[in-house]
């Protein structure tokens, strides 16, 4: 549901009539861009899976986000210690927030272009979802009762070294 929602700007300004952008030429690279965006999620989805997901506890099971058994079907099971001792820092998980930050940035553009009620709404509820959402997700619903934060999670590590807090 959060990816549908990460989508959605894109999809609503691949989506616009030409007319609003004096001749089309935003409209007619919106799809394209689309793509390369969805593209780029799935890459960066395949990458957590065979980097992480095959070492985590939940390898094969249900985890909090469905990966680890997706992960199962794709890749082949790693070293739980691996996953335990792996390094993360704000640089490794950049390309994850601009998941949330390219779709934010084309819908403020567009809205310099041509403001839209529903285009604001959209953005306004990717602001919420990637802020607070995210937060509420993480924070109280997946890292609050995950096995693998107890053996050992990298990102709970950073977070809390920086001062944050995932539970």
């Amino acid at each position: 549901m959060l990816v549908a929602a990460l989508c959605a700007v894109p999809c609503v300004c691949a989506s616009r009539t030409p007319a609003p952008f004096r001749g089309g030429s935003f409209y007619r690279i919106g799809p394209a861009w689309l793509a390369v965006y969805l593209l780029y999620i799935l890459f960066l989805e395949i990458m957590l899976m065979k980097n992480s997901c095959v070492n985590c506890y939940y390898f094969g099971k249900l985890c909090a986000f469905g990966k680890g058994k997706l992960a199962s079907i794709l890749f082949r099971k790693g070293d739980n210690g691996a996953f335990c001792s792996r390094q993360i820092t704000w640089k490794n998980i950049f390309p994850d927030f601009l998941v949330s930050l390219i779709p934010l940035f084309a819908g403020v553009c567009l809205l310099a272009l041509n403001s839209s009620l529903l285009l604001l709404f959209l953005v306004i509820l990717l602001l919420i979802l990637t802020s607070a959402g995210n937060g509420l997700v993480r924070g109280s619903l997946a890292c609050n009762h995950c096995r693998q934060r107890e053996l050992g999670c990298p990102a709970q590590k950073l977070i809390n070294k920086t001062g944050g807090n995932l539970h």
